[in-house]
C-alpha cells in the first residue's frame, strides 16, 4: 500500500494477528503475518524475562524480514511460588502440554498456600531490522481460584481471578477481558502513542526506504493541496 509502513506481526496466533491488526486499523500500517512470508527459522525463547523474549522475537524478525516488527511475550507471575510459571508459563507443565494440563498442575503446586496473588504480564517490543526497538508493559492483578471457572479465553484464564468484575479471566466476555487484561492495557498504551511509534520506525527506516516514503507522502500532499484548488 503506498504511504503505509510495513509491519509484521511476530506471532503465529491468529487471536493475536486479528486483536492487533484491529488496533492498528485507521494508522498508516501495512500489516502482515508470518504466513505472508516463506519459513523463517523458529526463534528460541530462552530469554530470563518477558522484555528479553519479546525483543528477541521482534528483532530477529525484523532482521530476517527486513522490515519493522511487533512481537510481545507474556505470562502468569504467582507469588506463592517465587515468581513461576513466569517465562516459562507456555511450557510449565511440559512443551506438548494442553492448556488443561497446565492448570492442572498449577493448581496442584498451590495446594496448602494460603497467599493466592498472581499477575499477568505483558510486554510488546517493536523491533527495526537495524537493531533498535521500543518496549510496552503492563500487568494486570488477580488471584489464583481454588478451581477452574468459564469456558472463555486460553491459558490459565480459567483459574485467574480478577476481584473488580467478580469473575475469572474465563468467565469474561472478549470486550471485558480486553479492556482490563494485560495484553490489552499494553496494546492500549501503543495506539496512544502509535503516531510516535511511527516517526520513530521512520527515522530508522534504512535511507532508500525513508527517500521513497517521504516522497510517497509529499505526493499525497501535493494531490490534495491540487483537489482543494
Amino acid at each position: 500500500m503506498a504511504n503505509h509502513i510495513p509491519l509484521v506481526i511476530a506471532t503465529g496466533n491468529p487471536g493475536k494477528i486479528n486483536e492487533i491488526k484491529e488496533l492498528l486499523a485507521g494508522f498508516p500500517v501495512e500489516t502482515k503475518s508470518l504466513a505472508d512470508f516463506g519459513p523463517i527459522p523458529e526463534v528460541v525463547e530462552d530469554g530470563e524475562t518477558f522484555e528479553e523474549n519479546a525483543y528477541k522475537k521482534a528483532s530477529f524478525t525484523a532482521k530476517i524480514l527486513g522490515i519493522p516488527a511487533l512481537a510481545d511475550d507474556s505470562g502468569l507471575v504467582v507469588e506463592a511460588l517465587g515468581g513461576a510459571p513466569g517465562v516459562l508459563s507456555a511450557r510449565y507443565a511440559g512443551e506438548n502440554a494442553t492448556d488443561e494440563q497446565r492448570v492442572a498442575k498449577l493448581l496442584n503446586e498451590m495446594k496448602g498456600h494460603t497467599n493466592r496473588n498472581a499477575a499477568f504480564e505483558c510486554v510488546l517490543s517493536i523491533a527495526v531490522p537495524s537493531g533498535p526497538a521500543l518496549t510496552y508493559e503492563a500487568r494486570c492483578e488477580g488471584l489464583i481460584a481454588e478451581q477452574p471457572a468459564g469456558q472463555n479465553g486460553f491459558g490459565y484464564d480459567p483459574i485467574f481471578f480478577y476481584p473488580p468484575l467478580n469473575k475469572t479471566f474465563g468467565q469474561m466476555t472478549i470486550a471485558e477481558k480486553g479492556e482490563v487484561s494485560h495484553r490489552g492495557k499494553a496494546l492500549k498504551e501503543l495506539k496512544q502513542e502509535m503516531e510516535k511509534v511511527l516517526v520513530w520506525i521512520r527515522r530508522h527506516m534504512p535511507l532508500e526506504e525513508r527517500f521513497l516514503y517521504e516522497q510517497e507522502q509529499q505526493d499525497k500532499n501535493d494531490r490534495r493541496f491540487n483537489q482543494s484548488k
